[in-house]
């Protein structure tokens, strides 16, 4: 009997190419793994809505295929649309973090269904933001009473330099949080145990799978815990060398359709 695998795909380049296009070539191999018995998983550190778009052209409902957002804070099975696991920032964690933000000159946002809620001035990282996931960044002139409702992730933007400095610091003050840079400007801020690999290791329970079905894919520092943590840990060809450092395969690009390569190779 073929051994069933499960193919996790970080999207921002992995899945997509520069243009945030997934190309003709990349989506009929997904398919094709798909309509093989094979079960697709799309991870990344965006808000649900933002996967919407690449979840409605693999047709993962049709398949039974998963979307995993927030770096992990929530899974979604894409055909019942059932929250399979979910996990939230404590309440009392937000105004610390945003006055950290405020202090620091860092713009802060969280989601609240299909909008980014932005509690500070607008820069061009939470306008990239926003792009991405092709959401409306609604302004809050009172963050703290306004976001009442759970919150997956907050993230905080803000150049690169400064970014670097703030993540240690961060990580130093919330020991009880899971904060990484998920890009140069990105902070992202989740709760404790919150990570591709382990959303994922909680998933595989659930389905009766293992670690060893997997083959996950990325290119990003948000990437790596779950590439060490794979079956087959595979960095595009246009990852970052931490990420490089901790793969098993580096692919192709995700410009020279990197992922066609993998699912030949891995996914039979």
């Amino acid at each position: 009997m073929k051994k069933k695998m499960i193919l996790v795909l970080d999207i921002d380049g992995t899945l997509t190419n520069s243009q945030k296009e997934i190309s003709a070539r990349t989506k009929d191999a997904i398919e094709g793994a798909m309509e093989r018995g094979h079960i697709v998983m799309l991870a990344s550190g965006r808000p649900t809505a933002g996967m919407r778009r690449y979840e409605n052209e693999l047709e993962l409902k049709k398949y039974g295929g998963y979307l995993l957002s927030f770096n992990g804070g929530r899974i979604i099975n894409c055909a019942t649309e059932k929250v399979v696991f979910q996990r939230t920032l404590p309440s009392d964690v937000i105004p610390k973090i945003y006055d950290y933000a405020m202090s620091h000159n860092l713009g802060i946002i969280t989601y609240q269904d299909d909008s980014i809620i932005m509690g500070s001035k607008g820069d061009q990282y939470i306008d990239i933001e926003s792009r991405i996931n092709a959401m409306p960044v609604k302004p809050v002139s009172n963050f703290l009473e306004y976001v009442d409702f759970d919150v997956n992730k907050c993230l905080l933007t803000g150049d690169p330099k400064i970014a670097e400095v703030c993540v240690d610091e961060l990580q130093e003050m919330f020991p009880d949080l899971s904060i990484m840079r998920s890009e140069p400007f990105f902070i992202e801020v989740m709760p404790k145990g919150i990570d591709k690999a382990q959303s994922l290791d909680r998933m595989l329970e659930s389905l009766g799978l293992h670690r060893e079905n997997t083959v996950c894919c990325g290119d990003g520092y948000n990437d790596i815990s779950m590439i060490e943590y794979a079956g087959v840990g595979v960095a595009m060809g246009n990852a970052q060398d931490a990420v490089k450092k901790v793969a098993d395969f580096i692919t192709l690009s995700n410009d020279e359709d990197g992922l066609v390569v993998v699912i030949e190779k891995f996914i039979p």
